[in-house]
């Protein structure tokens, strides 16, 4: 019997647990548990948030509760956390990942992150500048690279600059 087959054959034998385990919209009293870590620091240690946005590697998206779980590689961006009362504060990431678990918890892990006001608007774009140039310049092709990952990270920021 094919392994398929088996499986299908076993999922019809199994009691129905998916039905009683349904899932709704989040309602405004819902939270979710954040825990947002640093390997040097935690920023949050499941505290009970509203919703979280952040930068996913497929996409921008939204955590709420009762979010289906998922495994999310992040890019550099933006992560925003909107509180009770819809206070909202903002980090900017270099990447990570995004863990949504059962029973409304989240976990993010990220090398690095900080508050978005302490990013200057005018030294983003002088160092991006600077970053593109060294990436179209004629240096070695291991110094283009880097160059090209630092300007993809300074738009990044400065596309959430933008937003803020």
């Amino acid at each position: 019997m094919s392994a398929l087959r088996l499986l299908s054959s076993a999922a019809r034998r199994a009691p129905s647990t998916l039905a009683q385990q349904r899932r709704g919209y989040a309602e405004v009293a819902d939270k979710i548990s954040l825990s947002l870590v640093l390997p040097h620091q935690a920023i949050f240690t499941s505290t009970d948030v509203v919703q979280v946005n952040l930068a996913a590697a497929t996409g921008d998206m939204g955590i709420l509760a009762n979010h289906v779980p998922s495994i999310e590689a992040l890019r550099p961006g933006m992560i925003e956390v909107i509180e009770s009362g819809n206070a909202s504060k903002k980090w900017f990431a270099s990447g990570g990942f995004a863990t949504v678990h059962p029973g409304n918890k989240l976990t993010i892990n990220v090398v690095e992150a900080a508050p978005l006001e302490l990013f200057s608007s005018e030294a983003v774009r002088a160092n991006l500048q600077e970053a593109l140039k060294v990436a179209t310049g004629n240096g070695s092709e291991e110094d283009k690279m880097e160059a090209r990952i630092e300007a993809d990270v300074y738009e990044a920021l400065q596309h959430a600059l933008g937003s803020k």
